[in-house]
């Protein structure tokens, strides 16, 4: 059985969701938030210690500046929400969203079950390009190595997810994780963000255990 320490998702459908029932934007994206509450609570219940959930990225910059700002307000209400729950379920938040997060960040450091990594504002390329630029102005080593690549990326300390989750029905990365997914196992699902379920969560973990996991030997 494949143990799992890290589960990564691209939260991919909340528009899609809401346009197909008239709504606005908006409204996939208030939904989709209300989901991640029942996926932390899942992945705390089967002892997953880390849980990175693509929130914005880089390229999120290129939509109506409306939809932008409704984003940042909505992630801001969400944390001030939940920051009472994070607590008492001892549920870390990682990587900062101002001072919000980095206020819940401190508080639960010492004493937590799950953390649930944010990746916001995110972009792989740019994530691996300035683990490039920290070696060189450190000058840490003469040679790169993947471990000195691996120690000034953003996820240094954190293991590689060995399930990367997409909703929404498209089959792309896009600019997630490059780096860290290298031989995690991919699950597209056609369900959009705010229809995936613990349920479905579950059916991907079982499905993961089943998985006859090699890192390239060949092994009978």
């Amino acid at each position: 059985m494949n143990p799992i320490a890290h589960i990564a998702i691209i939260m991919d459908g909340n528009g899609r969701w809401a346009l197909k029932r008239r709504k606005p934007r908006n409204a996939g994206h208030r939904k989709g938030l209300d989901n991640i509450s029942e996926i932390i609570n899942y992945c705390k219940k089967q002892k997953v210690k880390h849980l990175t959930l693509f929130v914005f990225s880089l390229d999120n910059w290129k939509r109506s500046p409306e939809e932008i700002l409704y984003l940042f307000k909505l992630l801001e209400n969400f944390l001030d929400k939940y920051k009472k729950k994070l607590l008492k379920e001892k549920i870390k938040i990682d990587k900062n969203f101002y001072h919000k997060i980095l206020s819940i960040e401190n508080e639960t450091a010492k004493d937590y079950e799950i953390t649930v990594n944010l990746a916001f504002n995110y972009s792989s390329k740019a994530e691996i390009v300035s683990s490039f630029n920290k070696i060189l102005k450190n000058k840490l080593n003469k040679k790169i190595t993947p471990s000195l690549v691996e120690k000034n990326l953003y996820t240094s300390g954190i293991p590689d997810p060995e399930i990367l989750i997409r909703t929404g029905g498209k089959n792309r990365l896009s600019d997630f994780l490059l780096w860290q997914i290298s031989y995690s196992e991919i699950f597209f699902i056609k369900k959009l963000w705010p229809d995936f379920k613990s349920k479905d969560l579950n059916k991907i973990v079982n499905e993961y255990k089943k998985i006859k996991r090699n890192f390239g030997a060949i092994n009978d």
